[in-house]
This record gives C-alpha cells, structure tokens and sequence, in this order.
C-alpha cells in the first residue's frame, strides 16, 4: 500500500508540474519516481493472476540480461562507429566511455561476490548505488525528453529560430540540414495558414569553419525556396544559449511579439527548452530526426550537461545513498 501511496504522489506531482510548465527537469524525476513505485506496487502485490507474475518476471529477467549483458557491448560499438564518422573529440567518446565503465562495474561486481573483504563489499556497493541513481535519472530524464518532444504546440507560430551546429568547411551537414529542413516545414505551414513567419538562423563561426553557421543556413534556406525577406541572421551565438539571447533580441529589435519556436535536433530539445525556461522565454522546441549512430553519445552528452547545472545537489543525494548503504551492510 506504501509503494501505491508514494506513486499516486509521485503522479499528482508530475502532473501539476507539467502543468505549471512542461519544461521543468524535475517533471522528468517525478515521472520515474512514479514508474517505479508503480512497478514496485505491482510485484509487491499477492493478488495478481499466475500468469501476470510469470510475464513481469519474464519482463524484468529480459531487461536485467540486456541492461548488462547488451547494453555495454552495444554502447562499446557505438562508440567505435562515432569515433570512425565524428572523429576524437571527448563528446564523441561518450558512448565508448560508458560502456567500458558498465563492463568495469560489471566485472568489479562479479569480483565483489568472490570476495568475503568488507571493504571491498562497501566500496564496490557504494559504486552500483551511485550507477543506479544516474541510471534513474538517466532513463527518466529520457523518457521525458521523449514525452516532451512528441507533445506540446506544433502550429501558430510567427517566429522560427533555427539553433546552429557545426559545417563542414562552408557545407551544411546532415545534422543541420534535418534542422533546417524541419524549420521550412514549419514555415511553410504558417504561410498556408495565413501567416508570415520569419526564420532565424542563428550561429557563428567556428575556428575551422569557412562561413558563419548562419550565413551557410540562410543559403540553404535560399536554396529552399524561402524568401529572404523572410530570412533574419544572427551569426554570433557560439552556445545554444547565446543562440536563443541573441535571437531573441534580434526579433525584439523587429517587434516581434508573436509565438516563436525553436527547432534543434530531437535529442537536444529538453535541453533546449530548460535553457529557454531559465531565460524566462515563452518558446516552444521541436525537433528534427538524427541518424541513429549519432543518438546514444547525443543523449549522453545532454544527460551531462543537464546533470552539470546541479552538481551539488546530486552530490549531496549520491552521498547520502552511499552513507545509507554502508550504515546498513557495517552495522
């Protein structure tokens, strides 16, 4: 009854703080807490049909194999396959580097329950508590961006902003060019609406760059058909939340008073929209598909950056786990 309790709660709060506003990062927290005192309820019950504890123990026994036997080994392999098309830089390693550390946690596990040593119990113990809290946080702060992305205004809008990402040389690549592709679809359903939207491009130039980001999405635009009166470039941001400033100062500048929206890759839309909510901008985000091999590392690196804003906080609550931990196996 305690584990129903504590997932009705957990429920109502997700669904006043989505309603306050759907851009909050503790939504996503109260949505796993909600799922997994949910599941907890479920399997603690004795009431429950044969065949339902036969499937959820089918269902958790497939999901343990996978989280631990697939999981690192698929991580391990994206990494290499991001390595070989993205290059060294340490946001591509992220995968590689995560898989390796699930393979290291996996094995210092198995070593653990060979050994009688209580300090290696309580320091290979203390390890799996603080995986499992950034394990929670990790699939609940995923399964909301998912959320968040697929719901929300998709029309009406008088403004698109178009964040930046990086060329090759003076060339728009796949990943920008899915943003920009979604962004013209926006703009041409405003247009048939009755509506006439401006298009942001916004990014500067970077030091192996040939062109601002800017300057080479506004010819892409071109080349789409758009207008260029419908065009407005802002080729200074370096950051995404320089993007959504300087932006929207430049529509400030034209009077804009409108709804806008900003369209960014499908992995970077929370993230987004938490940066757009801390700079107090009504914006809505929607996102652009991303080539399956470019995900995981792409997840991962927003997982961080997100985490990155409280780092006291997880800390702290990592801490206190540990603590907990070891007072109940050194008692």
């Amino acid at each position: 009854m305690l584990y129903a309790i504590i997932a009705a709660v957990s429920a109502l709060n997700f669904a006043l703080g989505v309603r306050r506003d759907r851009r909050r990062v503790m939504n996503a927290v109260w949505l796993g807490l909600t799922l997994v005192f949910a599941f907890l309820w479920l399997v603690s019950r004795d009431d429950l049909p044969t065949w339902v504890n036969a499937v959820i123990g089918w269902a958790v026994l497939v999901v343990f194999l996978l989280a631990v036997l697939v999981l690192p080994v698929a991580l391990v392999v994206n990494g290499v396959v991001m390595l070989r098309r993205e290059g060294r830089g340490l946001a591509n390693l992220l995968s590689l580097l995560t898989g390796l550390a699930m393979v290291t946690l996996i094995v210092a596990f198995g070593f653990a329950l060979r050994s009688e040593r209580t300090w290696v119990h309580a320091v290979v113990g203390a390890l799996v508590v603080i995986a499992w809290y950034v394990a929670f946080l990790f699939v609940s702060l995923l399964l909301y961006s998912i959320l968040y992305g697929k719901t929300g205004r998709r029309t009406g809008f008088t403004a698109v902003i178009v964040l930046g990402a990086g060329l090759a040389g003076d060339r728009v690549p796949p990943l920008l060019a899915s943003r920009l592709d979604r962004a013209v679809a926006v703009y041409r359903r405003e247009v048939a609406a009755g509506h006439d939207p401006l298009i942001v491009v916004s990014g500067g130039q970077g030091p192996d760059e040939a062109v601002s980001e800017a300057a080479a999405m506004r010819g892409y635009l071109l080349d789409s058909s758009v207008p260029e009166s419908a065009i407005v470039l802002e080729d200074r941001a370096t950051t995404t939340e320089q993007n959504l400033r300087y932006s929207r100062a430049l529509l400030a500048e034209r009077g804009h008073d409108g709804r806008a929206v900003a369209v960014t890759n499908n992995f970077h839309v929370f993230r987004t929209a938490v940066l757009a909510r801390r700079l107090r901008m009504k914006l809505e985000v929607i996102g652009s598909p991303t080539a399956w091999y470019f995900l995981p590392s792409a997840f991962l690196r927003e997982f961080v950056a997100l985490l990155a804003r409280h780092p006291v906080v997880h800390a702290s609550v990592c801490g206190v786990l540990v603590v907990l931990y070891l007072l109940l196996i050194l008692r």
